[in-house]
């Protein structure tokens, strides 16, 4: 098996020439067909990088629910509503974030984590700063991982302090652990 290094390069490297907004598309039909995300009331997206997933049409299709970004605080990061009017401001990673005040983690439904790629086990490799994984360590409700189905993987590396998800929802299909 390869190393998260090589695996992270070669995916980053590949998205590049897919049509990420098509794929982007797909994903959000599919989510707002679960259940569980019908019942949610508080959503926590993330702002996309570029050619990352972008979930952000959820809050154009759901305006019944109240959406939140993350925000990095020194190593950590924080829940903090958003709507598309609110001001953004862009962190020292390049990621847009909310200047809204932050709250509690456990009072948001679903929690989409975003990630390089997946594998049928319910791990997610990240970009390998270990945000997720602390951010989520202690969060009580559901975990989703929108991920490219070409990057849906048998199995990745993994260790004991990365986090599983609870669904994994590509263009194509929706695993449940």
């Amino acid at each position: 098996m390869e190393n998260k290094i090589i695996i992270r390069r070669k995916v980053k490297d590949l998205r590049k020439n897919m049509d990420i907004p098509n794929i982007s598309s797909q994903i959000i039909e599919n989510i707002i067909s679960l259940d569980l995300y019908k019942r949610a009331k508080n959503i926590m997206l993330f702002y996309p990088l570029k050619y990352e997933i972008n979930l952000l049409k959820l809050m154009e299709q759901s305006p019944d629910k109240s959406f939140y970004l993350p925000r990095m605080k020194e190593n950590n990061l924080e829940c903090c509503s958003y709507n598309p009017t609110d001001e953004l401001v862009c962190s020292k990673y390049q990621i847009f974030e909310p200047k809204t005040v932050a709250c509690d983690k456990n009072d948001i439904d679903i929690v989409f984590v975003p990630a390089l790629c997946a594998d049928k086990n319910f791990n997610r490799l990240g970009y390998g700063g270990g945000f997720y994984d602390r951010f989520l360590s202690d969060y009580k409700n559901i975990k989703i991982c929108p991920c490219i189905n070409e990057f849906l993987f048998d199995e990745i590396p993994s260790e004991e302090y990365d986090i599983k998800m609870d669904l994994i929802v590509t263009e194509n299909d929706v695993l449940k652990k």
